[in-house]
């Protein structure tokens, strides 16, 4: 599968941080000779919250002077770029007016920041990115991290050296690994599979999850070892060598000290997997990984057609 993205929709709360997704949106839009859309969404609590307005403004008037702002913004950002771009500025509910616009206007990648604003609005922001994470119908590229560690990129100058992708060999994970391996062979990048044993995880392989010996996790390692490598295609081998690792853990801890200490650029995960703590705790692997990788996360996961 060769990843290809026609349309490109960046989404912004307005602030400095937040809006540097337009930067690396401008850079993909490029790469990829896409359409870029710049996203706001003007919500009730954001017009107080965000703008200063209050119950006591006429709201038609509050809204179209927001409107004029952020288009003003839009066009200091992007009015330079090579991009062919287009502003998309609605009212409603944040992360549904996003899943609505992405499904109008086919756009097959959407990217969001994670920690735009402090406090209370910042935790907002962040319930807003793991809803989008699970209603998209296309990945999500989520800039995460302290916002002094991000660098937007210049023009011209956006480069995955490094690609991580966490495998578990949940669906979402295998649709995930489809798109890092199509990522490394656009931008010739050093491809890294990674796959975190959890013994109580592997009660399924008829092995106790209490009691899995030194033999049970050598089998297991081999076959893990086996199976990580079978996922890449023969062609692939032609154009890189893929860095397989098998580390034991906590799977948010060990991917995220594996992308620090090897200055991973970009990290690639399924949207849902099989780890235990996504079953028992509040936040999924890639939740945690988003919180706290400061390079960029794409979020993918496995959309099943209805009819």
């Amino acid at each position: 599968m060769r990843v290809q993205f026609n349309k490109i929709a960046c989404m912004t709360d307005m602030s400095d941080f937040s809006n540097s997704t337009l930067a690396y949106g401008a850079e993909l839009a490029r790469a990829f000779d896409a359409q870029l859309y710049a996203c706001h969404v003007i919500s009730l609590p954001s017009m107080a919250t965000y703008y200063g307005y209050t119950g006591d403004e006429r709201s038609g008037e509050a809204t179209r002077k927001i409107i004029d702002q952020v288009t003003d913004t839009f066009t200091k950002l992007l009015g330079e770029s090579s991009v062919t771009w287009e502003p998309l500025i609605t009212i409603g509910h944040i992360s549904d007016e996003i899943a609505r616009l992405t499904r109008e206007r086919d756009v097959n990648l959407v990217i969001t920041a994670t920690h735009g604003r402090s406090g209370l609005k910042r935790l907002l922001l962040g319930s807003v990115t793991e809803r989008l994470m699970r209603i998209l119908p296309c990945p999500l590229l989520i800039i995460g991290g302290p916002e002094e560690k991000i660098m937007q990129p210049a023009e011209g100058q956006l480069k995955f050296a490094r690609i991580l992708v966490g495998c578990d060999f949940s669906p979402d994970s295998e649709t995930a690994f489809q798109y890092g391996l199509s990522l490394a062979q656009e931008f010739q990048a050093e491809l890294h599979l990674v796959h975190v044993i959890e013994p109580p995880v592997y009660v399924d392989l008829d092995m106790p999850g209490s009691a899995i010996n030194t033999e049970h996790m050598e089998t297991l390692r081999d076959r893990l070892n086996e199976k990580l490598s079978s996922l890449v295609p023969t062609e692939a081998c032609h154009w890189c060598k893929p860095l397989i690792s098998l580390l034991e853990g906590l799977p948010y801890e060990v991917l995220t000290h594996y992308a620090e200490r090897h200055g991973i650029d970009l990290v690639v995960l399924g949207a849902r997997g099989h780890s235990l703590v996504e079953k028992l705790f509040i936040g999924s692997t890639t939740d945690r990984v988003v919180r706290r990788t400061p390079c960029p996360v794409l979020s993918v996961r496995q959309i099943v057609e209805t009819t």
